[in-house]
């Protein structure tokens, strides 16, 4: 299976061959501040690989001192990149970042004992189609 995605402003594309294992939405508050949201929505993978199609120059990883949470982004527009972990025996890749349709539903919610304290409130917020007038 193959699945392509890029950044935000389209100067980073890349491409995923090989199925995704696990789809976690992490609740900890260090994927909340990198997301700036409620969670972040990763795949995981153990056998796929990256294939880098533009601008791997403009991908910068940042490593949380110590730690083992990293996370890759354009350096152009910010988006979150796909990266390698443990020891490149795992990747991780942001669900947004992919231009195809995932074909994964979502494994679990993880480390929801460090939510954020608004987010059981979610489920009954007004819903919109568009930006609200």
């Amino acid at each position: 299976m193959s699945n392509k995605g890029s950044c935000l402003c389209g100067e980073v594309q890349f491409e995923i061959e090989g199925d995704f294992n696990k789809f976690f939405l992490c609740h900890c508050s260090r994927c909340r501040k990198g997301t700036g949201t409620a969670h972040a929505a990763n795949l995981f993978s153990s056998t796929a690989t990256i294939n880098w199609l533009s601008g791997k120059e403009r991908i910068k990883t940042y490593h949380l001192p110590e730690t083992q949470h990293a996370r890759s982004f354009c350096t152009n527009c910010g988006s979150v990149l796909p990266i390698e972990i443990a020891g490149g025996k795992l990747i991780m890749v942001p669900a947004g970042g992919l231009d195809d349709d995932v074909s994964i539903k979502p494994t679990a919610h993880i480390f929801m004992d460090d939510r954020a304290n608004w987010e059981d409130s979610l489920n009954d917020t007004e819903r919109f189609k568009t930006i609200p007038k």
